[in-house]
């Protein structure tokens, strides 16, 4: 018999238009498995997600620019099909923000988690997450708001070169500009130019301290915070691979205690009196050792199912548990499992794991998604390389042809002066023709 109350259907809401995004898949085998009943409302086009055996329905998703009252319409067409209270989870910050903030219009079609409408979006603000955690004496990189080209050079000189910039609203940029939500700037100039571009982006830039990255610096913890706003299910993690390196998402993972990040974790939503899934991510500065608060996600983080515990529970299994007024399980943490998201680290999906691991994407029980996924990765991965390509080609061809010599003539006995090393043969690379990779930088 399920824990869960499968009477009660999920709804998983999903604006970001990644075929990738694995913690949506989770999501619905966590409540699949336990019998509920599980809609999710996001483009299934090409998604590995819509092969899944534990899909109930799936529902068109708004449109990647809606504004939280188109979302919340698209949410009551949904409620009127399901006919009954569903529990509706966000799996992206935009939809966090708009169920946030218009929680009393979704209720009582669906069950959410009780606090501030504008808790959501405060938190997931990278500008105000500065001011968050002053607030509450979490430490946080030093991070400045220029209101100017100039200022945001002068910040990164005084930040010292190189700074991590921002768009303090990642989910307005849109898609296709080329702007990257988190990036490295190397020089005043950088700033100068991405500072130019904050119309485009949609919110305003920040230049953050840069911490930099190193061998057990990243860690994070997701969290289900209750109705009495104890933080149940979850804990603490390592991230030991990421995609891409040193910047990106959980390759591989692991459910390692941390004291340090627990208390932090659980002081901060104590504090907000947040109520929900969140996820944060830390970095633990290599010179003082503290842990800094990088992010604050107001819903569950992809690699949220390294932390089933010993009784099965993880937090969206605690959302609707919570919601539904059932108890929540005391599980032991299972720590030194693994979570491997098998398309960016294949080869840490095929060695041993002693302790137990779950792959993001390939299960026994439900092999339709791990091998649409691999169909698509390998189908996105050669047109990568053809791109790239190509891209060389077109710069082959747009090169100047550099103009022949004139022949020189020398007198009877006049000396004739060495030609530079390499332009004797015509070439000024290896002898074989091969590349020695100093111009990529390989």
């Amino acid at each position: 018999m399920s824990l869960l109350d499968i009477r009660v259907p999920a709804v998983l809401l999903r604006i970001d238009r990644n075929p990738f995004h694995h913690g949506t898949l989770g999501a619905v085998r966590s409540l699949g498995r336990a019998g509920v009943e599980v809609h999710v409302v996001a483009d299934s086009t090409g998604s590995p997600v819509r092969r899944s055996r534990f899909v109930r329905q799936l529902h068109p998703p708004p449109a990647p620019d809606a504004s939280p009252a188109e979302i919340v319409a698209v949410l009551r067409r949904v409620a009127e099909r399901i006919a009954r209270p569903a529990v509706l989870i966000p799996m992206d910050d935009a939809s966090a923000i708009a169920v946030g903030r218009f929680r009393e219009d979704l209720a009582p079609a669906y069950l959410l988690p009780r606090q501030p409408g504008a808790l959501p979006e405060r938190v997931a603000d990278k500008a105000e997450l500065a001011e968050v955690c002053a607030a509450a004496g979490i430490p946080h990189p030093e991070t400045v708001v220029p209101d100017g080209a100039e200022q945001a050079a002068a910040a990164a000189w005084r930040l010292g070169l190189p700074v991590v910039a921002k768009w303090s609203r990642p989910w307005l940029v849109p898609a296709g500009s080329g702007l990257r939500s988190t990036a490295v700037v190397r020089s005043a100039r950088e700033a100068r130019e991405l500072f130019a571009r904050t119309a485009e982006a949609g919110s305003r830039l920040l230049l953050q301290e840069f911490l930099p990255p190193g061998p057990d610096r990243d860690w994070f913890f997701h969290g289900y915070a209750d109705r009495t706003g104890a933080v149940r299910a979850g804990g603490p993690g390592r991230k030991q691979r990421s995609w891409p390196r040193d910047a990106g998402l959980t390759a591989v993972g692991r459910w390692t205690p941390n004291d340090q990040v627990q208390a932090s974790a659980e002081r901060l939503v104590g504090e907000l009196g947040f109520r929900g899934i969140f996820d944060l991510d830390f970095r633990r500065c290599g010179s003082t050792g503290r842990y800094h608060l990088l992010d604050f996600n107001p819903r569950p983080g992809a690699q949220f199912r390294l932390f089933a515990d010993g009784a099965g529970l993880d937090v969206v299994r605690a959302q609707h548990l919570d919601l539904t007024h059932r108890p929540l399980p005391a599980g032991v943490p299972l720590s030194g499992r693994a979570f491997v998201v098998e398309n960016y680290a294949p080869l840490s999906a095929l060695r041993p794991a002693p302790r137990g691991r779950e792959l993001a994407w390939s299960a026994p029980d439900d092999r339709g998604p791990g091998l649409a996924m691999w169909a698509l990765w390998s189908r996105h991965v050669t047109d990568r390389l053809l791109d790239r390509l190509l891209d060389r080609l077109r710069r082959a061809v747009a090169a100047p042809v550099p103009s022949p010599r004139p022949a020189v003539v020398h007198q009877a006995g006049e000396p004739v002066a060495a030609a530079p090393a390499g332009e004797l043969s015509g070439v000024s690379g290896p002898a074989d023709g091969s590349d020695d990779g100093t111009a990529s930088g390989r």
